[in-house]
Formats: C-alpha cells, structure tokens, sequence
C-alpha cells in the first residue's frame, strides 16, 4: 500500500487564470478525493462542508419486531430527540464540540460535529404505540414492535 499525500484543496484559493473548465476538474477531482476519504461524508461539498454529520444506523427485522441502532458517542442522552412521524423514524440532535480542541492546529481530524438528523421508513406492520429506546456506551437502539396481522381470511365466491 501507498500512502498518498493529503492536502486539503477545498481550502486553497480560486486562481484567476484557471479556466471555467479547468475549475470544473479540479471541483470533480475534489469530489473523488474526498469520497475516497470519507464515502458518506462525501456530499459536504453540497452545502459548502455545513452538512454537519449523519450518524451511521442499522434496521434489522424479526417476525415480532423492528430494531433500529444508531452509533451516537459523545451526546447527552437528553439531546436526542426520537419521534414517529407518519411511517418514519425521525432521529436528531447535536453533537457539541468539546471547549478542549478549540485554539489547537490539527494535523488530522476526523470528528464530525455538529446538527443531525435522520429519517428512517417504517413498515405499516409497526405499533407505533410500543416502542422502547435505550441509549448505551453511545449506541442508541431503538425497538418498535410490530402489530398482529389478521391470518388471512378466506372469501368464498358465490356464482349465480
């Protein structure tokens, strides 16, 4: 393996002699960098590097029930907000930079801070009456229980 050296190119400045075109590709080659760095940081350059941070989740379903776990460190469990709005799961909150890494040069950082918030479909089977969230060494996982469906009833056809 290589090492490839790193140099933050959306921090130097726009040159005056580089055509439209050329600064077309060097934005595109931007892209790719930064996607090679970080695949779902990837899309800051959509809101000016504002985006914030989305917290990595896992949806797994079982006959009873559906399990959602995201990964959260470093938030106050009163932060997180947990809704059900229409057939969605709603997840938000704030991770706060800590007062101890401002006035310090970084020579990497790879933290992200910030706003969140995610949306995650629902099936109709889930009750959205019976749901339990629990936050753990910084994982919270959230388990929504599914209603009982009606075994399928049989309709006679009547012929005249």
């Amino acid at each position: 393996m290589s090492l490839i050296p790193w140099r933050n190119k959306s921090k130097e400045p726009v040159r005056a002699d580089v055509s439209p075109l050329a600064a077309l590709r060097m934005e595109i080659d931007r892209l790719f960098d930064a996607m090679a760095r970080d695949p779902f940081g990837a899309l800051d350059w959509a809101v000016g590097g504002s985006r914030g941070w989305v917290p990595p989740v896992d949806v797994a379903e079982s006959e009873d029930e559906l399990t959602v776990r995201a990964e959260i460190p470093g938030i106050d469990p009163k932060e997180l907000q947990v809704n059900i709005s229409g057939n969605q799961l709603v997840l938000a909150g704030e991770k706060k930079e800590s007062s101890e890494r401002k006035g310090k040069d970084f020579y990497q950082t790879e933290s992200r801070y910030g706003a969140f918030r995610r949306s995650i479909p629902l099936p109709d089977s889930v009750d959205q009456e019976n749901v339990e969230a629990e936050y753990v060494n910084g994982v919270l996982t959230i388990r929504l229980k599914k209603r009982q469906s009606a075994p399928p009833k049989k309709v006679e056809v009547k012929v005249k």
